[in-house]
């Protein structure tokens, strides 16, 4: 008798995940208020992202975005949203599945979530989670510092290291079963 595992890691995700969906999906109908601005990583070598080339080549694995002053055109999708922003006064639309997400953080009232993914799956052929990969929380922009759609932040810094304080950020590994 083979015995089956309740995929508790990956509801999980999936519940979070939902959070940034539907922040997205308010965002997109309201627009942002107050000081609410959002930092979002993603993998780039998702296959079912889409990015400019010349962003792509820059940002192989990993990029992350700000959705502050300067984007337009945000649509939320079940399965991804799309977003117009501009990177060096280049206008581009990017595609990203919420499968890509790895990180998400509203600084302006330090919550952040951190989800576990490797290239293009968050599961190996087995439907066991993968070890984590290089994450990118951005750095919080000093209070004097202006972040806006311009600003493309990566990297592997966490959230001890990431200037943020006592910044709200989830991470799945505590629920992790310990090989």
């Amino acid at each position: 008798m083979t015995e089956q595992r309740i995929p508790y890691d990956e509801m999980v995700q999936n519940a979070l995940l939902n959070v940034v969906r539907e922040v997205l999906a308010e965002t997109a109908k309201t627009g942002l208020s107050g000081a609410h601005h959002f930092y979002i990583a993603f993998r780039t070598d998702h296959p079912d992202v889409s990015v400019p080339a010349y962003l792509k080549e820059r940002y192989k694995e990993e990029m992350t975005i700000v959705l502050q002053n300067q984007f337009w055109d945000l649509r939320v999708e079940k399965d991804f949203f799309q977003v117009g922003l501009s990177f060096n006064r280049k206008p581009a639309i990017l595609t990203i599945p919420f499968a890509a997400v790895t990180g998400f953080l509203d600084p302006s009232v330090e919550f952040g979530l951190q989800f576990q993914r490797n290239g293009a799956d968050a599961a190996d052929g087995n439907g066991k989670v993968s070890p984590p990969v290089k994450k990118a929380i951005p750095k919080r922009p000093a209070a004097d510092d202006k972040a806006d759609a311009d600003d493309v932040v990566t990297g592997d810094t966490t959230p001890d290291d990431s200037g943020g304080g006592d910044a709200n950020v989830v991470t799945l590994d505590a629920f992790r079963k310990k090989k």
